[in-house]
């Protein structure tokens, strides 16, 4: 099982380059037991999101009841 840090580590990892089989089935057993890691990773891919529109000059409207951008 792995741990805390090492589920953030692997968050940052699969936006970056795609997750082995392996590493991808230990960061979902992981994710479906943490709520913390859970939300962190979603947090992740919001910023990512954000950034990424900004970065191309768009306008961000983010549902601050969801989290999602839109």
């Amino acid at each position: 099982m792995l741990k805390c840090i090492q589920v953030t580590e692997l968050s940052s990892q699969e936006m970056e380059r795609p997750l082995s089989l392996r590493e991808q089935l230990s960061l979902r057993a992981h994710l479906v037991m943490c709520s913390g890691c859970s939300n962190y990773r979603k947090q992740m891919k919001t910023l990512r999101q954000v950034l990424q529109v900004y970065a191309q000059g768009g306008a961000v409207d983010t549902d601050p009841a969801s989290g999602e951008t839109r």
